[in-house]
């Protein structure tokens, strides 16, 4: 059984070999790795990604980057490929095929029927001189010198060296499209990632009520507008003009102050330096803006009017958080 400080000095070393694998990647970025994403932008068909055993998995995650940044891609296993899914591929698609040694057997069946296909076909591969590199039309060089694995057999140094290769390539993809925040957020309508790109402030607002008294409000009509709502606060308008705010800190504040409160108004007990944000703002500038002045709420407006309240309890539910 290893010691503490011996598993910490494994893990550090495992971690260093996999770095060292990926730094020697910049020496690798050569002519055809621009030519690759010269094809890719210029295609009209799609990226088709194919690998197996550990080079596979690598390869669906290679796809899930592109489809996410822009470029329509499809993983196929290479085992399926020989057995029917070749089908997959169409006239105008580039493949990419993922193999660390690109001298296994499935590898080696599958390549001439790519080649029949007349598509384009790139070696995304750790040996340069092997089976699938001498029978592409280009090869990203993703060698290599050991595994991190203590007895360099297990995929681990090649496969993160795969997966960063594949990552330029997203990245060099996303760059020269000019691919915008935007756009992102158009492929991820319903994770925490495009929510931070896309939902509005008003979006959560228009879901709740829209807690207001005058001025004049006494002490029961803003205890009752607060409890109606529960939102832990109240408006205090002028003309639909935001004068101030009330919280149920306030309210329990003001109760320990005074003994009589029946002529006790909104007025005496609001602040009225409340925390605004315009409607159309992004509801993660509301979370930022919550976090900075430490405060639950914030106070909506819309061209100067008041349009509601956006809590933080709002946020979470969204996912934001």
């Amino acid at each position: 059984m290893k010691n503490n400080i011996e598993i910490k000095n494994i893990a550090i070393q495992a971690l260093q070999e996999e770095a060292k694998s990926v730094e020697n990647l910049i020496q690798k970025i050569d002519d055809d790795f621009v030519s690759v994403i010269h094809h890719i932008l210029d295609l009209k068909g799609r990226v088709i990604v194919t690998g197996i055993g550990k080079s596979a998995i690598i390869a669906q995650k290679i796809v899930a980057t592109l489809n996410s940044t822009g470029t329509p891609s499809i993983f196929m296993h290479a085992a399926d490929a020989i057995h029917g899914d070749l089908g997959i591929i169409q006239a105008n698609d580039l493949i990419i095929a993922i193999s660390k040694s690109g001298n296994t057997p499935e590898i080696k069946v599958l390549v001439p029927f790519l080649k029949q296909t007349g598509n384009t076909l790139v070696a995304l591969v750790g040996n340069t001189e092997s089976f699938l590199a001498k029978n592409a039309n280009f090869v990203l060089d993703t060698t290599v010198e050991k595994e991190a694995c203590p007895n360099n057999l297990a995929p681990t140094s090649s496969t993160t060296a795969q997966l960063a290769m594949g990552d330029a390539v997203a990245v060099c993809l996303q760059e020269c499209r000019a691919f915008t925040d935007r756009d992102f957020a158009k492929y991820h309508p319903g994770g925490a990632l495009g929510k931070q790109l896309y939902l509005k402030v008003e979006d959560l607002a228009n879901q709740n009520g829209k807690p207001a008294v005058n001025s004049n409000a006494t002490v029961k009509e803003i205890i009752i507008e607060i409890t109606k709502n529960r939102l832990g606060a109240v408006a205090v308008l002028t003309e639909e003009q935001v004068v101030g705010i009330i919280t149920d800190g306030d309210i329990r504040r003001m109760l320990e102050k005074y003994t009589d409160i029946s002529a006790i108004t909104a007025t005496d007990v609001m602040g009225t330096n409340p925390k605004v944000i315009m409607h159309s703002e992004l509801a993660v500038n509301a979370l930022h803006m919550m976090r900075e002045n430490n405060v639950s709420q914030l106070l909506v407006t819309n061209n100067g009017l008041y349009a509601g309240i956006v809590h933080i309890q709002d946020l979470l539910k969204e996912g934001i958080i």
